[in-house]
């Protein structure tokens, strides 16, 4: 039977159903922003599209801290319908009956999905740049945790440039999230009816100096072999990466690996299929 997978982010729901390694159909809601708990349902309702009469778990990420037992959020900056809300009510009410739940971090998740579908070997860090900025490091056993699931806060690492000082949305100084979180993107680069502002970053912009300042940090700490931009705003950095490598790799310390790789994901479903691959057991 077919396993589905729930990716609730910051701006959107995706959702995806995977059997035996592969991906029966994937689906994705509108776009919101800070949804209360009913916009959540109805947003996780138009992703699965009554699709999901058949399936024999659900997966699920969730962004935000989790309690102890991961059975509701306890705090969520961007999604704040899902503080407090038992989490197995809202698969429940959304897709109905579903079999067993599984709670997972969204950047294991995608991680998760990346690794197994490349085939990969070795180490691999996954930078997610969506609504906010979320970080995997992942091996064959497993994912790297440090503090809960997750292998740091990378979100929130400061990484300040020279000339350009941010505060990130937790209040820190230099966050990385403060340079190229969607909002920070956004308000650097958007206007209305205006081209994305991703496709609007230039080469030596401060969210490209201050991604590559952490990548840098990253080879010291964790030495991956691979490096992969994911999420919303990472998939869409390919044209990017020629330079962002340059930034890297200038007088780059020589605990990082040689040979290392770095792409961008393959779409906005790395995470939905993840999880639902997780939920598997």
């Amino acid at each position: 039977m077919a396993l589905l997978g729930i990716d609730i982010g910051g701006g959107s729901v995706k959702a995806a159903a995977v059997e035996d390694g592969r991906t029966l159909w994937a689906g994705q809601s509108g776009r919101y922003n800070r949804p209360t708990r009913e916009a959540i349902v109805n947003a996780v309702r138009e992703a699965v599209a009554n699709r999901a009469n058949s399936v024999s778990a659900v997966g699920l990420c969730v962004p935000g801290l989790l309690d102890e037992r991961k059975e509701t959020v306890t705090y969520s900056v961007n999604v704040p319908g899902l503080m407090g809300l038992r989490l197995a009510d809202l698969v429940r009410d959304a897709v109905g009956p579903s079999g067993r739940l599984l709670i997972a971090n969204d950047s294991n998740a995608a991680a998760w999905d990346l690794y197994t579908a490349r085939q990969l070997s070795g180490r691999l860090l996954v930078i997610v740049l969506g609504t906010g900025v979320g970080m995997s490091v992942m091996d064959a056993s497993g994912p790297l945790a440090v503090d809960g699931e997750s292998p740091g806060h990378i979100g929130q690492m400061d990484v300040s440039v020279e000339g350009h000082p941010v505060i990130g949305p937790d209040g820190g100084a230099g966050s990385l999230e403060g340079y190229v979180g969607a909002a920070a993107l956004a308000e650097r680069y958007g206007s209305p009816g205006g081209p994305d502002p991703v496709d609007r970053i230039q080469p030596g912009d401060p969210g490209v100096l201050a991604l590559a300042r952490t990548i840098r940090i990253c080879h010291a700490i964790y030495r991956p072999q691979h490096v992969c931009l994911a999420g919303g705003i990472g998939i869409r950095m390919g044209r990017l990466l020629p330079v962002l490598r340059a930034h890297v790799e200038k007088d780059l310390t020589r605990l990082a690996r040689e040979g290392w790789t770095l792409t961008v994901g393959d779409d906005d479903f790395h995470a939905a299929r993840g999880v639902a691959k997780l939920a598997e057991g």
